[in-house]
């Protein structure tokens, strides 16, 4: 009989002892015993010996053999998350995986029909029928899923139905035993190399690919320079050699279109996606194609970070500085900062691309820690130029200046699209009784209540409160109540009274939360069916939209007053990644920002597309202020229903940290930005200091005050180079 320390997905920071029966090895997954309830948990050690006297240790109640166990190496990545992000081992084991790894009941797959052409069928299938073409010239390389074809489009099963009762192709289901592609009969890596590569293309290839063992690039090229093609030929690289690739993206949203993009250029190649919008089932398929070494390239957002890739070669991180990158509750790693991690400890190289990074990797590039490399020219198109309305001085009609709206105007005619940025969803920020002043705040939380128009309700966006639009007001009985401000949809309201014959497309939250309702929407852009598109942060990265020449951004300036040290780094990559959408095909480009502060710093940058000056200038502040990256940072988060035990625990913290008279900053205790939210109070605690081993010494021993100090009334959180405030 020997012993088992299992991981569990308990607050608890540590593992738990167990006896089993059979030979068990690290990585499996066990049901134990944990009071009353059934745990699912992961063997993290097997031991002959333990702390505990043998009569108090309880037996697994079930080893779980319906999957290959975790590996040593992606063990050893969650215990540096654990151990660096100061959260609890199980609680960062059981998360990383599957959801229905993380069941207390066995694995069942459900079969998996797969599509393969009928053998020796000679028929050709009708010109008109272009999608049935591509799925016949995507089936003649290897079998397919439904879920794999309908990457090539949303129509694709309707199509498969067609060719089905045509006799051109047949569906079955592999055994259980075998893949549903035969190893022995995989034709060799096929690479469409539709491009050349211009000259500093190449070079950044050559850099990346002659590269021996682990080393961190930071790829800067401009929007448009072709990083994307450059990512393509690392891909060829890799793949030739046997090895896999994990592609990390910020956006979910991101992942069809590159799917798409990927399999066309490499048709043979096994591709899977891992993100949160995928089913229980398909990403658990997908994580154990990685996990077999089945799929070439795993791609997907944050927690993809955490997938097993037995032959990882290379890791990509496509716009690096994307904030999308940190996790926000739970454990809150920075899936950027854990891929360099993971691509040390398996000496393979790593590529960080952005058009605009963040500070601390360009500071890290500048210092030589990470090698840069740089895109400095658009691969076809020029870049856009930038100018600033000044709305001082400008006559507006709801917020849009008459000189966007005669621009907007002309590309109508010249049967080019035209994009409105604003990231604010909604028709309005607030509602206002014009007699005594009332705001539309919310009732739960320090925010207001947005007046989403169209279905005559105030929603708060931080807690989901939502009611119908009062008839007057609830203070003085005033009728007269009136929005203020914009948000995407009276943007929408006021382009479509100016221009009736317009087609315009809402691109947000509320208008994408249907399955699929992005992947059409982006089908109608590309056939340049729509004229003005109106959208968030959505539609500010990634995307490659030929016929958009215009760009027109609206109420940027709230950020350049913000109490948060990055807002103007993130708003200045905002801004360039949103500009970067304009004119990318053979015609010119515009951007026309609405601002009250035209001759800002950041604006004079941004017209000029100079980056480097206004990393150079953030960095000079950063500096003098002692803020990140020449610090290393901590917060310690509480929230609660009573503001009085919020504020007396984290003051307990503080005074608890004073006490250990370590080598870092104390600062005080302040309110969150929010400070309610739900109707609980939140209040914050920053902790800086001048090396990351120093922090974490201390962190190490600030931790079991905290434990002792910790509350059930209380949510708190510990977070580690945090990036927002």
């Amino acid at each position: 009989m020997s012993i088992v320390r299992v991981a569990l997905d308990i607050p608890l920071p540590t593992l738990f002892d167990y006896t089993v029966d059979e030979a068990v090895v690290q990585g499996l997954r066990v049901i134990v015993p944990f009071g009353r309830r059934r745990l699912p948990g992961v063997v993290m050690d097997c031991t002959d010996s333990s702390l505990y006297a043998a009569d108090k240790i309880k037996a697994v109640i079930q080893v779980m053999h319906d999957s290959a166990p975790i590996s040593s190496h992606l063990l050893d990545l969650l215990r540096f998350c654990s151990d660096y992000y100061h959260y609890p081992i199980g609680q960062t084991v059981l998360p990383a995986l599957p959801t229905r790894m993380r069941s207390d009941k066995p694995i069942t797959i459900k079969s998996v029909a797969y599509y393969r052409l009928n053998e020796g069928s000679t028929d050709l299938v009708p010109k008109r029928k272009i999608l049935a073409r591509r799925l016949m010239e995507m089936l003649l390389i290897k079998p397919c899923s439904l879920a794999q074809l309908k990457v090539l489009s949303t129509a694709a099963g309707a199509q498969l139905k067609w060719l089905e009762a045509a006799g051109f192709i047949e569906q079955f289901v592999p055994a259980a035993t075998q893949s549903a592609v035969d190893t022995s009969t995989i034709l060799p890596h096929t690479f469409a190399n539709a491009h050349t590569l211009t000259a500093d293309q190449q070079i950044v290839v050559d850099s990346v690919t002659r590269s021996n063992g682990f080393n961190c690039f930071l790829l800067h090229g401009i929007t448009g320079s072709g990083k994307t093609e450059v990512y393509v030929h690392l891909m060829d690289f890799v793949l030739r050699q046997g090895g896999q690739v994990l592609l990390l993206v910020p956006e979910i949203n991101l992942t069809p279109q590159l799917e798409q993009y990927f399999l066309s250029r490499f048709p043979g190649a096994m591709l899977v996606s891992l993100h949160s919008g995928l089913s229980e089932n398909t990403r658990l398929a997908n994580w154990q194609r990685a996990q077999s070494g089945e799929a070439q390239i795993i791609l997907g957002t944050r927690l993809s970070v955490f997938a097993e890739i037995p032959k990882i070669a290379l890791i990509i991180v496509d716009e690096e500085h994307d904030s999308s990158f940190k996790q926000q509750d739970g454990l809150r790693y920075s899936a950027r900062d854990v891929a360099i991690f993971r691509a040390s400890k398996s000496a393979v190289p790593i590529v960080l691309g952005s058009a605009t990074p963040s500070l601390e990797s360009y500071q890290n590039a500048l210092t030589g820690r990470y090698r840069m490399l740089r895109l400095t020219a658009r691969a076809v198109a020029r870049l856009p130029a930038i100018n600033c309305i000044n709305i001082n001085q400008s006559l507006m009609t709801e917020g849009i200046s008459e000189k966007l709206l005669r621009e907007i105007g002309l590309r109508i005619e010249r049967g080019e699209q035209s994009l409105l940025f604003i990231n604010r969803r909604g028709y309005a920020p607030v509602l206002m009784c014009t007699e005594c002043g009332w705001l539309s705040d919310c009732r739960h939380c320090a925010g207001k209540m947005v007046l989403h128009l169209k279905d005559r309700k105030l929603r708060c966006h931080h807690c989901g409160d939502q009611f119908k639009v009062p008839l007057a007001c609830p203070d003085c009985g005033h009728k007269e109540l009136l929005p203020l401000g914009s948000g995407t949809q009276r943007v929408e309201t006021v382009l479509q009274a100016r221009f009736p014959g317009a087609r315009i497309l809402r691109v947000d939250r509320d208008s994408t939360k249907n399955k699929r309702a992005w992947q059409t929407m982006r089908e109608q852009i590309h056939a340049n069916e729509v004229d003005i598109l109106v959208g968030t942060q959505m539609l500010a990265k990634g995307h490659d939209f030929p016929a958009l020449t215009l760009v027109g951004i609206l109420n940027p300036d709230s950020a350049l007053y913000s109490s948060d040290f990055r807002a103007a780094e993130k708003l200045f990559a905002q801004l360039m990644q949103v500009s970067g959408r304009a004119g990318r095909a053979d015609k010119a480009g515009e951007v026309l920002i609405q601002t009250a502060f035209p001759d800002h710093p950041l604006f004079r940058y941004l017209i000029s597309h100079d980056f480097e000056g206004w990393a150079a200038s953030q960095l000079a502040e950063r500096q003098m202020a002692g803020f990140p990256p020449f610090v290393f940072q901590a917060m310690l988060r509480a929230e609660g229903m009573s503001e009085e035990e919020v504020y007396s625990y984290l003051n307990q913290a503080r005074q608890a940290a004073i006490d250990l008279h370590h080598a870092v900053d104390i600062l005080g205790v302040i309110p969150a930005s929010l400070a309610r939210r739900a109707n609980h109070s939140r209040a914050q605690l920053l902790i800086q200091a001048a090396s990351r081993r120093e922090l974490q010494h201390f962190l190490h021993a600030w931790q079991p005050h905290l434990q002792a100090l910790a509350s059930h009334k209380l949510r708190c959180s510990l977070d580690i180079d945090p990036s927002e405030f």
